[in-house]
């Protein structure tokens, strides 16, 4: 195998976004390891868990921030 050709991932604190039922919800700080050369991220099966329980759960959030959205249009 040639070593040039081989992927390279980091350890980082990513923010992960869903929408839900026409809700965003934002996950600050999720472990994640993300590509160098292409930005994917990858996240273990227990955080998987973790962001899903976050999600339906009852746990109050953070903070709650306003966004705005566009449509695109060609």
């Amino acid at each position: 195998m040639n070593n040039s050709s081989a992927e390279t991932f980091a350890n980082a604190r990513v923010t992960y976004t869903v929408e839900i039922n026409g809700k965003l919800i934002i996950i600050e700080n999720v472990p994640a390891r993300v590509s160098v050369r292409t930005g994917e991220q990858f996240f273990a099966p227990e955080t998987v868990e973790q962001i899903h329980r976050i999600v339906n759960g009852d746990r109050s959030p953070a903070r709650t921030v306003s966004a705005t959205i566009f449509e695109f249009a060609a």
